[in-house]
């Protein structure tokens, strides 16, 4: 599916409100000034408030993207783009839900 490449700095919650953080594991192509973020990245989740039934805290720390572009590239990894689903995971790596992009640049775009 197109969308917007994102970068390392675009902007993704898990469905609880934490912050997402992309950490670039390569340098070579940017996109408004930032890295472009690929699947093989790793995305760190900070601020997460979400409690299992039980009350005992259980927030996502992690996201695996499953779904990144099909066509676009960098160093050999696919890019992410504003369309790509993934899994948000807690300390064990249970599922949590899916991650939220909500903000991007809009200038380029793959599929």
């Amino acid at each position: 599916m197109p969308g917007f490449l994102l970068h390392v700095n675009a902007m993704a919650t898990c469905s609880h409100v934490g912050q997402t953080t992309i950490q670039p594991g390569s340098s070579r192509v940017f996109v408004s000034n930032q890295p472009v973020a690929t699947v093989k990245d790793l995305t760190l989740v900070a601020g997460c408030t979400f409690t299992n039934p039980s009350g005992a805290p259980q927030p996502c720390v992690s996201v695996r993207w499953s779904q990144p572009a099909t066509r676009v590239f960098v160093d050999g990894q696919a890019v992410l783009l504003s369309t790509s689903t993934g899994l948000c995971l807690n300390a064990a790596q249970g599922p949590q839900g899916a991650p939220i992009i909500t903000g991007t640049q809009q200038r380029v775009s793959g599929t």
